[in-house]
């Protein structure tokens, strides 16, 4: 970018962001920075034709954007605000250009992920982001009706996937603990989470007809680092080392030196606000076939609640109960539970 700059010849360049959330930005333990400085820090030193790509609570709450949404994923399990917001960026693009590229698989990669360095994730039996991700959103099984939450027996699915997905990692001669626990979490984001980001990255992008391309994921690239041993990819014991010191004198060094943030996500309280009232509206209609699924009463005391204190888990609950409340209005499926 910074060479095409010298010749005249701008890259574009495109982040998201949310009104108000760079000057109200509030620390957690996903996310410990905004997104937007380190942004324009870097295309700054690129010179890049950069764009924020700001958008509003009635954008990212509006039904006409989860439904899209929603035919797009074609199954009701997504990422919420994440989705539309990655949905609204990319038909943003879209608007100045066909194809961009983007970093997925660069965590995966090169160990990014803040819970390669989670003592209890790099432990635990069971896949290592669903550890941090307990902690922040807190029980996935939410806002299901009990009888199916026992019916379907999540933990017992996602024990099982565990099992069959770490039977693809064998110990090599001479390895350390650490150096498999390592190359184990290394392959379970390979082969299993980065598909389902690849996956929502695709739809999203075709759904506005444009192509995201995503150079990290070249098999070459892929192959070579994953049989470096995790000495070296956290050699100076942070987040991806290797990558971060390959590309350092093409780095601001605010990039350089800041902790792994992950996509972004509003603050705003007022999204929050607008899923209650839509939710609301969906109690009001008594015999909605989500509530065949969903625990009414659990979903009612969340959307009645002043605040959403506490909160990550109760606007996922929320946000789930309006995918899957679109979902069905679009695809009348028959459910039956035995």
């Amino acid at each position: 970018a910074g060479q095409l700059a010298e010749q005249g010849e701008k890259v574009r360049s495109f982040a998201v962001d949310f009104a108000g959330q760079t000057d109200n930005f509030v620390a957690d333990e996903l996310r410990g920075t905004p997104d937007t400085p380190y942004v324009h820090d870097v295309a700054r030193l690129a010179g890049t034709d950069h764009q924020d790509i700001v958008l509003d609570v009635q954008s990212l709450a509006d039904p006409a954007v989860r439904e899209k949404v929603i035919r797009a994923r074609d199954l009701p399990a997504g990422f919420g605000d994440m989705d539309a917001s990655l949905l609204l960026l990319f038909r943003a693009i879209r608007d100045r250009s066909t194809v961009a590229l983007s970093g997925e698989s660069a965590d995966e990669v090169f160990g990014g992920y803040l819970q390669f360095f989670d003592e209890e994730a790099r432990h635990a039996d069971t896949f290592p982001w669903l550890v941090r991700f307990g902690r922040h959103f807190g029980d996935d099984t939410g806002v299901l009706r009990p009888e199916l939450a026992d019916a379907l027996d999540l933990k017992g699915y996602i024990a099982d996937g565990f099992r069959t997905a770490a039977a693809g990692v064998e110990r090599l001669d001479g390895e350390s603990d650490l150096e498999f626990r390592m190359r184990r979490m290394s392959y379970l984001h390979l082969t299993r989470f980065v598909r389902v980001l690849l996956d929502r990255k695709d739809r999203m992008s075709m759904a506005v007809g444009l192509e995201v391309r995503v150079p990290f994921c070249d098999h070459r690239l892929v192959e070579y680092v994953y049989n470096t041993p995790w000495a070296l990819k956290s050699f100076d014991g942070r987040e991806k080392s290797l990558l971060r010191e390959a590309t350092a004198d093409v780095l601001p060094r605010s990039v350089y030196d800041r902790v792994k943030s992950p996509y972004p996500s509003t603050q705003d309280p007022g999204y929050g606000r607008a899923l209650q009232t839509q939710v609301m509206d969906l109690l009001a209609k008594p015999s909605h076939r989500v509530f065949d699924l969903l625990d009414r009463e659990k979903v009612r005391r969340i959307a009645e609640s002043g605040s959403l204190a506490g909160t990550q888990a109760a606007r996922r609950g929320l946000e789930r109960t309006l995918d899957l409340a679109t979902w069905l209005d679009l695809y009348a499926p028959e459910v039956s539970i035995d």
